[in-house]
């Protein structure tokens, strides 16, 4: 549970649950959908975006119409494990918009950072710009072939123990 978070019930679940459906509705459209006053649930919505389990509300794009269809995992090796090493890398894959998820990992490997690209050229560019940007000791990558899923949706089943 978020630190400073209410007791989340099964209201807030249920809130949440259709809030990760879409984003965009409206507090009448939700009220409605969980069966609570307007103001009632725009209050427990507002409390979830002050406690930060609500982080935000986005568009979520087709990779593929919005010319990004190639998804790319990255493996990386770090060259250093200094904190100058870290701050460059930090700022290395931040600046590129074609990052979309960076992870220290543990194992083998340091760092598994995700791309989206329009192909495996555009993929080589954004490779050459990170590798000027930031000395790495290897990297490697695997192209996605098929996504099977892919969801920005968390699971609530944690939630639901507090559940009252």
């Amino acid at each position: 549970m978020c630190p400073n978070m209410h007791q989340i019930d099964d209201m807030d679940i249920q809130i949440l649950s259709h809030l990760q459906r879409d984003g965009t509705l409206s507090v009448d459209a939700l009220s409605e959908r969980v069966h609570l006053s307007r103001n009632a649930c725009w209050r427990r919505v507002k409390l979830m975006e002050e406690r930060g389990l609500i982080r935000g509300r986005v568009a979520i794009l087709d990779a593929e119409a919005a010319g990004c269809g190639l998804s790319v995992f990255i493996f990386v090796r770090a060259a250093s494990h200094d904190a100058d090493w870290l701050k460059a890398f930090r700022e290395a894959v931040a600046a590129f918009p074609e990052i979309v998820g960076v992870y220290r990992t543990s194992g083998d490997l340091d760092y598994v950072l995700r791309a989206r690209v329009l192909d495996v050229k555009a993929y080589d560019r954004l490779y050459q710009r990170l590798i000027a940007k930031v000395r790495l000791a290897d990297v490697s990558a695997s192209f996605v072939m098929e996504e099977i899923k892919e969801t920005t949706a968390i699971p609530l089943v944690a939630l639901g123990r507090g559940a009252g």
